[in-house]
């Protein structure tokens, strides 16, 4: 086991939290938790137990091959960090607007943005940002696999931000840090971290926030997350904004476990006393007005159903939309909100991706077949297990089935879609996603 680095020891030695258990439980073993996708039901991980700040997740007594579960590749899991699943908990505990527009503001790989889609379940609109253009790819993945109609995904920096005056209800900075959090987890976390590096991380989430806050309306919630234990990066950076801006600190659900920060603003979860790596949490509330954008819509040119390639049921009303060669569903609230703003980001999803016009006909998208809400009417195929995982990782094997697109599942959950031709299909799982490990023998 790497050491830790001396001068976070003295550090933490130093101050309140050298009081607790912490430092003898980063040489112990990490908790393993995943997070259930309460729409995509599954008896799988059912019984586990329960972690008490979040009512589908499930803390796990080994770690099992995600990779090679196809039930993780349709969306009905995340693996997800249990304090970081506080979030759930706090957000149920505010009122916001029927329809809220929610932002996750530093949203790879998004395991957060999957919990605030579950937690609007179709109601509203959020965004999901990645400021890295490769782990917005990963985002993207993450929330089309989730399932839900109302998720778009934007490539921007924070200061893009400020574009969009008093626009959003809530909005989740979880900042990127100086990652102590990760010293149980991820032993390498140790070697990287300095004072150095955790003090650029404090002037860089200070930054942060002065970027995203002319972006939240008056009364909104921004909620401020890290999952390191260094006070500057924690309640010391929320002291310094509150000096310079109209906010109040709003009180947050405590569960047993959870450790209040020495200024009162929000709680810790410290490994040794919470079953958790490690995650701080506070909450704000607005109360100044940024003022409002003219803005203009018009832009997005809305489709009948019959324009498009066959035909869906859905178990709520879908707008379609189109955009060159592309066709997009979504709600009418979030086609509303996305004409208004779609000139001021840089998409990476759009809703769900139904299809693409080509000259020879239409290109069904996968993202039609991880949508819960959507049933387009096509032929399913119930794959093995061991044929499920080939088709993860790209391969093709025989399969009977009648010409055309066909959806496939496992274990009732649908994982994807071919162009079935017969004797043979067209795997276009796409590739970015596939399987890259091989394959065990005779999995069944």
């Amino acid at each position: 086991m790497i050491s830790l680095p001396k001068d976070f020891i003295d550090r933490i030695e130093a101050g309140p939290l050298g009081q607790t258990p912490l430092l003898a439980s980063l040489d112990s073993e990490s908790p393993i938790s995943i997070r259930l996708n309460p729409r995509k039901k599954s008896v799988q991980f059912e019984t586990e137990e329960v972690v008490s700040w979040c009512p589908d997740g499930r803390y796990l007594k080994e770690r099992p091959s995600f990779t090679l579960d196809p039930l993780f590749h349709a969306g009905t899991y995340y693996p997800q960090e249990a304090g970081s699943m506080y979030i759930d908990a706090i957000v149920r505990s505010i009122e916001l607007p029927e329809n809220p527009v929610l932002l996750d503001l530093c949203a790879a790989p998004g395991g957060k943005s999957t919990l605030l889609a579950s937690y609007l379940d179709n109601r509203g609109m959020l965004i999901s940002n990645e400021i890295i253009r490769s782990r917005a790819y990963i985002l993207a993945e993450t929330l089309t696999k989730w399932g839900y109609s109302n998720t778009f995904v934007s490539n921007n920096a924070p200061s893009d931000f400020e574009k969009l005056h008093s626009y959003f209800d809530f909005i989740l900075v979880d900042a990127p840090c100086s990652g102590e959090g990760m010293f149980r987890k991820d032993p390498n976390a140790r070697l990287e971290w300095s004072l150095e590096s955790a003090a650029h991380c404090a002037v860089r989430q200070t930054d942060i926030l002065e970027s995203v806050w002319p972006s939240l309306k008056e009364d909104g919630y921004l909620l401020y997350s890290t999952c390191t234990f260094n006070p500057a990066e924690n309640e010391e950076c929320i002291a310094a904004f509150l000096e310079e801006h109209d906010a109040e600190i709003v009180s947050i659900p405590c569960f047993d476990g959870l450790t209040q920060d020495v200024k009162e603003y929000g709680y810790h979860f410290i490994p040794g006393i919470a079953k958790s790596e490690g995650f701080y949490a506070v909450l704000l509330q607005k109360r100044s007005f940024s003022g409002q954008n003219k803005r203009k819509s018009g832009r997005i040119q809305t489709v009948s159903e019959s324009e498009i390639p066959l035909k869906i049921e859905a178990n709520f009303p879908h707008v379609y939309f189109k955009e060159e060669e592309n066709i997009y569903a979504t709600t009418e609230f979030c086609v509303q909100h996305y004409d208004e703003i779609s000139n001021v980001l840089k998409w990476m999803k759009r809703g769900t991706h139904i299809a693409i016009e080509q000259r020879k006909g239409w290109q069904l998208e996968i993202e039609l077949a991880l949508n819960f809400s959507l049933k387009p009417e096509l032929p399913n195929i119930e794959l093995s297990k061991q044929e499920a995982l080939q088709y993860l990782h790209g391969d093709t094997f025989p399969l009977e089935g009648k010409q055309g697109y066909t959806l496939l599942s496992y274990e009732g959950q649908r994982i994807g879609i071919i162009k079935h031709l017969g004797n043979r299909f067209n795997n276009s799982h796409p590739k970015e996603w596939r399987i890259r490990m091989n394959l065990p023998r005779n999995e069944s």
